[in-house]
């Protein structure tokens, strides 16, 4: 786990082993760029929960940390009421990039799946929670359960609210390439409906804002194409 986040952030060369009466220790081969790396990785472990500290030639993990924990459960709140609150941001990113990479001549059947993984890369969030799946966070302090299970609950509202976001990202890649419309309101809580309005007005043009009017404008006419043929 610590060297699946240390390596997302610092690439190869990592080494990670245990310390002798608990936690880990963590070394780059790279002595190149080591100083930076090292406050890198002790941000993106910080933020896990995880007190860290940082020596001239490793990295130390020391256990969760209720301060990280708490710095972890602000993070997320804030991720819920910002970037992820902004499903129109979202499309704008997906139309440009879907919009350069036809330009380019990216293959159209893999459009959705590469604007997707690009959109996935921005919000951070996914990537992130990604590091930690399948890690069971326990403690035998009471206090320290109540802040793991806090913010195990806000994880799971990210990770929901990503998935709204990265499945609006794919549909409106598919309708750049000339694909089919996407449902009218797809199931799940009010933002997941958001997300389908908000695909939906891209598509039918009505009241478009900003946004729309770039997916719009670079949506194929396929059907005005074909009278036109005709």
């Amino acid at each position: 786990m610590v060297h699946r986040i240390c390596s997302r952030v610092a690439g190869a060369g990592v080494h990670v082993a245990d310390l002798p009466l608990g936690g880990v220790q963590v070394w780059l081969d790279d002595a190149g760029d080591r100083w930076r790396h090292y406050h890198r990785m002790a941000r993106e472990l910080r933020l896990a929960g995880w007190h860290t500290e940082t020596g001239p030639d490793r990295l130390l993990l020391l256990g969760w940390s209720s301060v990280c924990l708490s710095h972890r459960a602000r993070m997320l709140g804030a991720a819920l009421s910002g970037r992820l609150a902004d499903f129109d941001r979202t499309a704008f990113t997906a139309v440009m990039a879907a919009t350069r990479l036809l330009h380019d001549g990216f293959p159209a059947q893999d459009l959705a799946a590469e604007v997707e993984a690009r959109c996935r890369h921005l919000l951070r969030w996914p990537e992130r929670l990604a590091d930690l799946d399948g890690l069971q966070r326990t403690s035998s302090l009471e206090p320290m359960r109540l802040r793991l299970a806090q913010v195990a609950g806000l994880e799971a509202k990210v990770g929901r609210r990503c998935g709204e976001h990265l499945a609006l990202a794919a549909k409106v890649a598919r309708m750049v390439a000339g694909g089919a419309m996407p449902a009218a309101a797809p199931a799940g809580g009010p933002r997941a409906r958001h997300a389908g309005r908000t695909a939906e007005r891209a598509g039918l043009g009505q009241r478009a804002g900003l946004t729309e009017r770039m997916v719009c404008a670079s949506v194929p006419n396929l059907a005005l194409s074909a009278v036109t043929a005709r």
